[in-house]
């Protein structure tokens, strides 16, 4: 079992910054790829980015590329998401998920969900 607790949402003006927290605990961390998706008001999830379990892997949807980068701290069991130059439309629900594949952009790879945290980008 691994339970997982997204922190570091909030309210941001456009062309603002965020940094997105995920603490892990269960499965042992160091081995498990992460992941960040996002669902916004009357949309599908969908994939923001995604490390390998030492972090050397990363992948990111298009429409974050440049803007947001994913990191994690094994020794704190931590996932990161540094979000800048934020726009309206990145407005959603952002979860972080743990996968025993080494690296996953599809939701249907990851095994256990956090519950979610509001991010909420205002123009």
């Amino acid at each position: 079992q691994v339970q997982l607790v997204e922190s570091g949402g909030g309210l941001v003006q456009a062309g603002g910054s965020l940094r997105l927290s995920c603490a892990a605990s269960g499965r042992t961390f160091s081995r498990a790829a992460m992941g960040w998706f996002r669902q916004a008001p009357g949309k599908e999830r969908e994939f923001v980015a995604t490390i390998s379990w030492s972090g050397g892997s990363t992948d990111y949807a298009n429409s974050v590329k440049g803007r947001f980068t994913i990191s994690r701290d094994n020794a704190k069991n931590t996932v990161y998401l540094q979000m800048n130059s934020l726009k309206p439309e990145d407005t959603a629900v952002y979860s972080c998920a743990s996968s025993r594949h080494p690296i996953a952009s599809m939701a249907e790879r990851y095994d256990y969900w956090g519950q979610g945290t509001q991010v909420t980008v205002s123009s």
